[in-house]
């Protein structure tokens, strides 16, 4: 895509990247992609807000040269030191010899930390502001959303807010850049919950704080540094996420997840049973094979969701590994404050009973029942494990 005008002065000068297969080395993207949202300001100044990927730097500077000369950049605003966001900063510095590097105290320690840059950087503070002529920048700090040195720009003169990973998500940009352009839009708003599940959700209280902080400035634009442009209905992203960040503290939204691993097909067949009775219940359901589906999929019905319900086997009398595996970056994401319940087969000695339960303290979950059985399950067996799951879809609505 060719550099696209979203405000008087104001350029969209991004990326898509359709080629890589995990977003930060873990978070599945091969098939959605992501974009990087670089914007230019083009004025009396001339200031960059955020940059590319490394591996994009050819692209970008392109994009950049459609524009302006590189050398003609004054300003390279840092709203965030991730590589994704800075990877192209020594190729910006070595084009743009008159540029000033603009961030706050802990990103200037990054740059000299990341790509040994120490001249023409200079720290700024919270409140800030910047005159590029016809635009006028303030700067905000919002640390742990979601490193410790992430601020975000905003134009007072277009009311755009340069959000950097707030308010961002997955998925390549297909031709459009905004919301009241977008064809799907409910595909974006799926993948900027998975985006804030995998990345962001740990720092919810942060995204709170966030959100506090910049609730009086008029914002007509968000411009996050990743995903669609929100220009129609900006308060809409803001909006979810708010709603996402609150259910880090507070109860979620009524319905069940569903996790289940298996082995040798033992505690699948019990967990038809506990899904009937959970649908009985009149509660949305989500079930995940734990074996075959990347957790990245898996965590936005963990977070929206208030109960869970875990059916795995035991393995070497610990927990079947697919599952710790789950648990494990649950509890990574602060997936806290759950009612939940357990069961599965055992051989000839049980275990994940015993693990679950150790992971539900972690993360602070109630536990209504749980129930290990031997082989396969059998009816007073059944029983149980359907009363465990109906008791589990109730509190899950209360």
């Amino acid at each position: 895509m060719h550099p696209v005008e979203i405000r008087p002065g104001i350029f969209w000068a991004g990326i898509n990247d359709r080629s890589t297969e995990l977003f930060e080395g873990l978070w599945p993207i091969q098939h959605q992609g992501v974009s990087y949202n670089s914007y230019l300001i083009k004025d009396q100044k001339n200031a960059v807000i955020d940059l590319s990927k490394e591996t994009f730097t050819d692209d970008f500077i392109q994009q950049i040269r459609e524009l302006i000369d590189p050398s003609d950049i004054d300003y390279v605003i840092v709203n965030h030191m991730e590589p994704d966001h800075s990877g192209a900063l020594l190729r910006v510095c070595e084009l743009a010899p008159k540029a000033r590097f603009l961030g706050m105290p802990k990103a200037i320690q990054m740059i000299r930390d990341f790509y040994g840059i120490t001249e023409n950087t200079e720290v700024i503070s919270s409140g800030q502001t910047l005159n590029l002529g016809n635009h006028t920048l303030q700067f905000v700090y919002t640390p742990m959303v979601h490193w410790p040195e992430t601020m975000v720009t905003y134009d007072l003169s277009e009311k755009v807010l340069f959000s950097c990973d707030a308010f961002g998500s997955y998925g390549a940009l297909d031709g459009s850049l905004f919301d009241d352009t977008c064809l799907n839009l409910s595909y974006y708003e799926n993948e900027a919950l998975r985006y804030y599940t995998n990345i962001i959700a740990a720092f919810s209280k942060h995204v709170i704080s966030a959100i506090e902080k910049l609730k009086d400035l008029p914002i007509e634009v968000v411009a996050p540094s990743h995903g669609l442009i929100w220009r129609k209905n900006p308060a809409r992203i803001i909006q979810l996420y708010q709603r996402w960040a609150a259910y880090g503290s507070e109860p979620a939204e009524p319905g069940v997840t569903l996790l289940y691993g298996t082995m040798y097909r033992n505690t699948e067949h019990a967990v038809n049973y506990a899904a009937e009775a959970i649908a009985n219940e009149g509660v949305p359901l989500e079930v995940f094979n734990v074996g075959n589906t990347e957790v990245s999929f898996i965590l936005p019905s963990l977070w929206t969701k208030r109960g869970v319900l875990v059916a795995c086997p035991t393995y070497e009398r610990k927990m079947f590994p697919p599952m710790v595996n789950a648990l494990n970056m649950a509890a990574i994401k602060g997936v806290n404050n759950k009612v939940a319940g357990y069961f599965g087969s055992f051989a000839w000695s049980g275990g994940a009973k015993q693990v679950f339960e150790q992971f539900a303290q972690q993360m602070s979950w109630n536990i209504l029942g749980a129930q290990e059985f031997s082989g396969s399950a059998k009816s007073d067996n059944l029983a149980e494990i359907v009363s465990i799951a109906r008791a589990v879809a109730i509190a899950s609505k209360q």
